[in-house]
């Protein structure tokens, strides 16, 4: 018997005695998949999972668990041949809790807690030449996504349409102190804020929403970039220390 040929079928059984992965299905396995819209049925021989009755036919699949706060991409740019979605709508299960590392993870720097995440990336693709990941970020797979907005910067679970595409909003919480008399305050604006898009002034433990909105706002850290009131008159807050959650585009 040809020596290459035993070769073969000995690495072939010791693959098959270490690998753990499987993949079964209930009926014939194909492998082709053209004319076909799914690339993978795993339900029931018949009927799938609602109407057959043998309901121990229809399986679930269970997703590999990734702690995507340490979970980096092998690598961050693709082309038209390699990942050329840049990973949009990559699906895990992630098993961490705290925030994805700054860099190598999208925009980096995410609120994670464990459950599914999707990788929303939706400005890549062959249309924009974009092929990187850096520009994607990871979203949770719920029906009411929630974040925490603290004193630093938070990624929230919105993106703005925008001239140029779709923006990521963020989202900061800080306070300022207002002295009676000036309308100037100071407010701070954000490493690689280019817009601001909204603004909520309110004082912590009391039902009182002083305003959404600022008669004008200048992208600067200088004392008094920020002058009190709406649009269209200015306005001279009480003396007093005020709460504000400050959002964001960059």
């Amino acid at each position: 018997m040809n020596k290459k040929f035993l070769l073969i079928v000995a690495s072939a059984l010791a693959i098959s005695q270490y690998s753990k992965a499987q993949l079964r299905t209930n009926g014939f396995a194909s492998g082709n998949i053209q004319g076909q819209s799914a690339f993978m049925d795993a339900s029931g021989a018949t009927n799938g999972f609602s109407d057959d009755a043998n309901t121990k036919d229809g399986k679930g699949l269970v997703f590999p668990r990734t702690n995507l706060t340490n979970f980096t991409f092998a690598s961050t740019t693709g082309d038209e041949d390699n990942f050329p979605t840049a990973y949009d709508g990559m699906i895990v299960y992630n098993t961490g809790t705290g925030n994805t590392p700054a860099t190598g993870s999208g925009i980096g720097t995410q609120a994670v807690t464990p459950g599914f995440y999707y990788f929303s990336n939706p400005t890549a693709g062959p249309t924009s030449g974009n092929f990187s990941a850096t520009t994607g970020r990871w979203v949770p797979l719920s029906a009411s996504p929630k974040v925490t907005i603290g004193t630093t910067e938070t990624t929230t679970n919105t993106l703005i349409n925008t001239p140029t595409g779709d923006k990521q909003l963020y989202a900061i919480k800080g306070t300022f102190t207002a002295n009676g008399t000036s309308t100037a305050v100071n407010i701070p604006s954000p490493t690689g804020m280019t817009a601001m898009y909204g603004i909520t002034i309110y004082k912590a433990g009391t039902n009182v929403v002083y305003d959404r909105s600022l008669y004008s706002y200048t992208i600067a850290t200088t004392a008094g970039n920020a002058i009190t009131g709406s649009p269209s008159m200015s306005v001279v807050y009480p003396n007093g220390t005020y709460d504000y959650v400050l959002e964001y585009l960059k």
